[in-house]
């Protein structure tokens, strides 16, 4: 199994930093965690364009896990994309996934008609609605939907999944939640999302006292998320979505640290975990993961 992480942001925009989506390969299968800003780009720069995957998961209903869907299903098509779209959501997405494809139809089939390419199959789009529990097999990939802590927004998902004996957990948007340390008990990683209370301040027009206060209590905070990997017995803890972008590495590894003495990796965009051969790379680092 092979973790890239195609997008480490959050809403807030960041030039290093895209939106929500995590890209994990197993056995041939290809399947897209979450949509947001950049995805297409990113998708090629990690060597596995749109009209490669095998499969969509998307999270929960916010933009900045789904803004991008659209400009993914098009430019896949432009790739030569052939097979129809599976999305895999909550039911609050449904609605949304539906909705834009309406919204666009008209731009679609003038498309189609016009530029004559050798199929619209690949603007075919389905969704099929995620339960907890209920495991997904995408080729040798198995997905368990777990059930987290992001209310208003409910329903919220994080994912456990199991390929070639190994285990990894992508936290989706949550607070500390204890069905999904219970869910990935021994995890070979974990994708963890974070949430940086300290460097937040309230900002006239922008952001009241209540808007940090809000905001903090459905993410999981950097004091807390070292003991969720803990809890969990993960192997090795990868952050990610970090809120604010702009932070301190060194400060935020050494906060995590205090509760968990394994290793963590400060998540990048196209860094890349490979859980068979035990590696970590981006870029021009390389280092062990197990």
């Amino acid at each position: 199994m092979r973790i890239t992480l195609l997008g480490t942001g959050c809403p807030v925009a960041h030039p290093s930093r895209a939106g929500a989506a995590t890209l994990v390969e197993a056995g041939g299968a290809k399947v897209l965690f979450d949509c947001g800003s950049m995805v297409t780009q990113r998708l090629i720069e990690a060597g596995c364009p749109g009209m490669g995957l095998d499969a969509l998961i998307v999270s929960h209903l916010h933009s900045d896990h789904l803004v991008d869907f659209y400009q993914l299903v098009v430019s896949s098509w432009h790739q030569g994309r052939a097979a129809p779209w599976t999305v895999h959501c909550p039911e609050t997405v449904v609605p949304v996934i539906e909705a834009t494809m309406d919204a666009w139809r008209q731009e679609r089939d003038l498309r189609i008609a016009f530029e004559q390419r050798p199929s619209a199959t690949g603007f075919e789009v389905s969704c099929e609605v995620l339960a907890p529990g209920a495991v997904l097999s995408v080729g040798d990939l198995s997905i368990e939907p777990v059930l987290v802590e992001h209310a208003p927004v409910v329903p919220a998902y994080g994912f456990v999944l199991r390929a070639g004996g190994k285990t990894a957990v992508i936290s989706g948007d949550t607070s500390v939640s204890e069905a999904l340390i219970e869910a990935g008990q021994g995890a070979n990683l974990l994708i963890h999302e974070v949430y940086m209370h300290h460097n937040m301040a309230a900002k006239p027009g922008a952001r009241s006292d209540a808007t940090i206060r809000n905001t903090a209590a459905y993410h999981t905070l950097s004091t807390e998320v070292g003991g969720v990997a803990d809890r969990m017995g993960a192997k090795a803890l990868a952050l990610t979505h970090f809120v604010p972008p702009d932070f301190d590495r060194a400060a935020l590894i050494a906060e995590v640290a205090q509760s968990f003495r394994d290793p963590i990796f400060v998540g990048e965009d196209l860094m890349c975990f490979d859980l068979g051969a035990g590696e970590v790379s981006w870029r021009d680092f390389r280092a062990r993961l197990l």
